[in-house]
């Protein structure tokens, strides 16, 4: 060994940072008063874990479901790439051949890139699929250094080294998965790890990408955190301790304490190019931050609109339609619920004005209209609202709120849950009683 390595590599002790994860209590978010700058890369960008950390949490896709989402992500990162890769397992046959069938499409975006861990035996599989790029499992904290793999910090980081330089020899990119890194010792290892890294990147000249993997969702954003939980300084310290690139950064995040999309959009605003998530956010335990939230934070942090937005809810369709998985009606942008309204007063102001009550042109951008749930919490304006969107009744056409007819539609609503009903009325349902109070809407010739 060199003789240049930390003293403290070698037979040390784990260090748990028990003052911050005491195991017997919520983890504590310590904070020591230091700020550091904001500093956003110029290129920001996303990428994909759907059919890796994805898979990892539901029923593996087939072949032809991996294909189908491949092609409604390569459409959905549009004319610039802004999903510019996609990774993948490369273990079975069934893993590979999903990879060829990917490659015949000769998208440009997203990119395919590999997974594989740290071991020469899983790099051959890189080279024969004839991929560019491959994350490798370089895990970062003592927890996993000492206590799943049973080494030291010295083998663990000459383990991961070894195979970065293989990867360097074939012309092969490689990017280090930095395994639960908001639980690391980040000047005792990480820092140090990467410094070689960068040294490697700067012999061979081909970049060394860092992905930054929030395992356990410990990140916070706050200003003033402490290490290694805070995502400003984690990033900080790396762009100002090692000189590694922007470009070569890469955030991944779970959602384990529902900061997933604002630690994701802070390791933006931070130094990293790239930000990882998965299609309507699945993943391990709590998920990764999901690709359409990511969609529209990079939107509004850009101002880029070159990309196709309505795809997003034919990506949630397929998912319903084709792999029988039921969307959680209130989820943002997808959900069936997220632009419905329930409340009386919501809706009376969503007939003067949309904007009111719609958090953008929800039509426009994900062809999905603004939308009132109609129970007896819905008011008379909540069954204008569907009857005039429902039957496409626009201008002089639009019914009132104060119409005899929609008053007594909404008593016949209120009657229902007299009755004992608890949920909301179907469409069907609210056409029969429409075709009782308000004939005259039906027998016009429209």
């Amino acid at each position: 060994m060199t003789n240049n390595r930390p003293s403290f590599f070698a037979g040390a002790e784990p260090n748990l940072l028990r003052e911050q994860f005491p195991y017997d209590a919520p983890p504590l978010i310590v904070f020591d008063g230091a700020d550091v700058p904001m500093n956003r890369p110029e290129d920001i960008f996303i990428t994909d874990t759907t059919f890796r950390d994805g898979q990892q949490a539901r029923t593996p896709y087939t072949v032809e479901q991996i294909t189908a989402l491949f092609d409604l992500l390569h459409r959905l990162s549009g004319p610039k790439g802004v999903i510019r890769q996609t990774e993948f397992f490369l273990y079975s046959e069934k893993d590979r051949q999903a990879v060829r069938a990917c490659q015949e499409k000769g998208y440009t975006f997203p990119e395919i890139t590999a997974w594989i861990r740290a071991v020469a035996k899983d790099f051959q599989l890189v080279k024969e699929m004839g991929i560019r790029e491959t994350g490798i499992l370089t895990s970062c904290s003592d927890y996993h250094i000492h206590l799943k793999l049973g080494m030291n910090r010295e083998q663990a980081m000459d383990q991961y080294l070894s195979v970065v330089k293989s990867a360097l020899a074939e012309g092969i990119r490689p990017r280090c998965h930095l395994e639960d890194v908001t639980r690391a010792d980040v000047f005792g290892f990480v820092i140090p790890f990467v410094q070689q890294l960068v040294r490697l990147s700067e012999e061979s000249g081909l970049p060394v990408k860092v992905r930054l993997c929030d395992t356990m969702g410990y990140g916070v954003s706050y200003p003033g955190a402490a290490l290694p939980r805070s995502v400003p300084r984690l990033l900080h310290a790396l762009r100002t301790e090692t000189g590694i690139a922007s470009a070569q950064l890469e955030w991944h995040g779970h959602n384990d304490f529902y900061k997933v999309l604002t630690n994701a959009a802070t390791a933006w605003l931070y130094g990293c190019s790239g930000v990882n998530g998965t299609l309507l956010g699945f993943g391990e335990r709590t998920g990764n931050t999901p690709i359409e939230g990511l969609l529209f934070e990079y939107m509004g942090l850009t101002g880029d609109t070159s990309v196709d937005t309505r795809i997003v809810t034919e990506i949630a369709e397929y998912f319903e339609r084709e792999l029988g998985y039921t969307v959680p009606p209130m989820t943002p942008f997808v959900g069936k619920s997220f632009n419905v309204t329930a409340a009386g007063i919501h809706a009376d102001g969503v007939i003067k004005n949309e904007e009111i009550y719609n958090i953008f042109d929800t039509d426009k951008l994900l062809n999905r209209p603004l939308g009132v749930l109609v129970t007896d919490k819905a008011g008379t304006a909540g069954v204008a609202h569907w009857v005039n969107r429902q039957l496409g009744l626009v201008g002089e056409e639009r019914v009132d709120k104060r119409s005899p007819g929609v008053q007594a539609m909404y008593g016949w609503v209120v009657c229902q849950y007299e009755d004992g009903r608890t949920t909301s009325l179907s469409d069907e349902e609210l056409t029969v009683a429409a075709r009782q109070y308000l004939p005259e809407l039906f027998t016009k010739s429209r």
